[in-house]
């Protein structure tokens, strides 16, 4: 590093715990220290979080086709180098060059998930820019968001310059020869930023605010609904062929290769099955291709093939014969993380075997057959027994199950029969596993709590109290077997405030600040997390953070997120929210014909898959 900062940074690093995460050098970083623009991109969270993170890599790939742009990465200092670097005077900087991030033109940060709210206002702190974008002058960096919470982006809209909502590839050039031209003639950060509001996706939040009736009004230059970008056509693009090699462990250690974006399956709890569709593959020789540059570039001994929902590829188990042919000798491991049980064939375990067979995962949801007709799971109890008996057959001895509990219309029966299930799961694993063998076969069981998100057929359901979410836990917990099960629950406490964070409107920003102030980051890490904190800020703003997490919405009533166009039309999710009432399914549209949820027409893009491969 050459930066006058460095030396300050390097001081520190002695005093605190895995310095590997704040130090630059790894293979596969590309420098411009000449650039004329200077980008940096942030994923909210620690460096080996963060770098798991595969829209950093695609959208970094996307900047490196501007010559004279540079792109560097930043991650959140973990509390120990935060609380030095404000000790010791030293601002946010960027991995690639140690620049202080206050000093680039773009800082581009991701909405993962709502847990990272905070963090992002830490990450402002540090860096030295203003936390609210109305207090930001000429000279500050042009602060972006994007990601999946960007479809409810009220919450965190006085934060933002801008926010784009849908697929960046595109968009992020846009946005970026905008704001050069707009720094070229001279313009200010006012018109800089109004200037941003004609690019497709791109929702600026000063431009809004709300009407009488409730409902976000736009002014000029803003459109009245902000309309999802949408990348047509997911093979324009290879994916990153040398991507950064992360120096230490991090949460998914391997190379990446997205197969193919979006899901029709219809699940109706599932905002990104919504919100990304249509289903666009990327076709057979481009995965092969990406994967095999990919590992040969970065050593990473497994690849991950991933997706929504990668067992739907409508080539998928042709890709695997090809890379197993190819990588035959090398070790390398080959992973598909989600699979779908009615996916998966004899054929496709024993091609995922022949790598480590380190656990497969399915994701039942519910326990009884009318709650997954309800959510539109689509799935069976046979089908389920079935996809564990293939696994296990084919040499697997661990699998984990993920249930929700909470979801609408679930009732008491519905919980116990996750307990059922489970039960029978187990039975079939234990018959299909030699006997020598059966001492290490495990079932883990995972079950979190339901959390509305918009743009959904649930968007107007609350959540399950938290007094009934305990009780359905320990319920669930005397329901299941004792031998060969591992039960973990995802923390409560953590999921009331996501759903209050997922469903609020621009009021909920300054609850988020008042609990930034009294400590809040790192929310997902449950040694940080306090859900005291959070719930005496919302107080000190008028906000009962239980009534906002569990009251629903009526159907006429304005959405805080109703200016934002996901592209899929209200009558449908109206519709689905009917149909889940009554336990009756909606097919899938790649198997059957079109239902009419709006999004191709509404976007311009149809579902995508391999030539003569649809199925039904």
């Amino acid at each position: 590093m050459a930066n006058d900062l460095w030396p300050q940074v390097e001081k520190l690093l002695g005093r605190i715990e895995r310095p590997s995460r704040y130090i630059d050098g790894e293979w596969g970083v590309l420098r411009r220290p000449d650039a004329a623009y200077r980008v940096a991109l942030m994923y909210p969270d620690t460096y080996e979080v963060g770098m798991a993170n595969q829209a950093l890599q695609v959208l970094a790939a996307r900047l490196a086709t501007i010559e004279d742009v540079a792109t560097e990465r930043v991650f959140l200092p973990w509390v120990d180098m935060a609380g030095l670097m404000r000790e010791e005077d030293v601002p946010l900087f960027t991995l690639e060059s140690c620049m202080p991030v206050a000093d680039v033109d773009l800082l581009g940060i991701t909405l993962s998930n709502e847990l990272t709210y905070s963090n992002v206002l830490e990450a402002l702190d540090l860096a030295r820019i203003p936390l609210r974008a109305a207090d930001r002058r000429e000279s500050h960096a042009l602060v972006i968001g994007g990601g999946p919470s960007a479809h409810n982006p009220e919450p965190m809209a006085p934060f933002f310059d801008a926010i784009l909502v849908g697929d960046g590839e595109d968009a992020v050039l846009e946005i970026v020869a905008s704001h050069r031209a707009s720094k070229a003639r001279g313009a200010s950060r006012e018109e800089t930023v109004r200037a941003l509001a004609s690019i497709e996706g791109v929702y600026v939040p000063s431009l809004y605010s709300p009407g009488a009736d409730g409902r976000m009004a736009a002014s000029a230059p803003a459109p009245a609904r902000v309309r999802r970008r949408v990348l047509a056509d997911l093979d324009a693009y290879p994916a990153p062929s040398c991507p950064v090699v992360p120096y230490a462990d991090v949460v998914h250690d391997r190379a990446t290769v997205e197969v193919l974006r979006g899901c029709s399956r219809g699940c109706r709890f599932c905002q990104a099955g919504m919100v990304y569709r249509p289903v666009r593959e990327r076709p057979a020789d481009s995965i092969v291709r990406d994967v095999v540059e990919g590992l040969a570039c970065t050593g990473f001994e497994e690849v991950s093939l991933t997706s929504l929902s990668t067992a739907d590829h409508s080539q998928l188990e042709s890709v695997l014969r090809r890379l197993v042919g190819r990588l035959e000798g090398t070790g390398t491991a080959i992973s598909v993380p989600s699979l779908r049980v009615d996916s998966f064939t004899v054929p496709l375990a024993r091609l995922l075997g022949d790598g480590h067979k380190s656990g497969l995962t399915f994701a039942p949801e519910a326990g009884s057959q009318r709650l997954r007709d309800a959510i539109n799971k689509n799935i069976t109890e046979e089908e389920i027994v079935t996809a564990v008996d293939q696994a296990f057959t084919a040499g697997w001895r661990r699998v984990k199950l993920y249930f929700m509990i909470g979801l609408p219309t679930e009732t008491d029966d519905d919980v116990r029969a996750i307990g059922a299930l489970v039960s029978r799961v187990v039975s079939v694993a234990r018959e299909a596993t030699p006997k020598a063998e059966r001492g290490g076969l495990r079932v883990a069981v995972s079950v979190s709590t339901f959390v509305p998100k918009a743009h959904t057929p649930f968007q107007w359901d609350g959540q399950l109290p938290f007094s009934d979410v305990r009780r359905r836990q320990e319920m669930l917990r005397d329901a299941m077997p004792r031998r060969g099960v591992e039960l973990s629950f995802h923390d409560a406490e953590s999921s009331l405030l996501e759903a209050v964070l997922a469903r609020g409107g621009r009021e909920v920003a300054d609850g988020i600040e008042a609990a930034w102030r009294a400590g809040a980051r790192f929310d997902a890490w449950s040694e940080q997390f306090s859900l005291t904190r959070w719930l005496e800020a919302f107080s000190s703003i008028g906000i009962d953070a239980g009534e906002a997490a569990s009251r629903p919405y009526a159907q006429d009533e304005p959405l805080p997120w109703g200016h934002i166009d996901s592209g899929i039309s209200e009558a449908f999710l109206h519709l689905e929210r009917v149909r889940a009432e009554a336990a009756t399914t909606t097919p899938d549209c790649t198997f059957e014909d079109c239902t009419g949820c709006g999004v191709c027409p509404g976007l311009g893009v149809d579902n995508v898959i391999a030539e003569g491969a649809r199925r039904g």
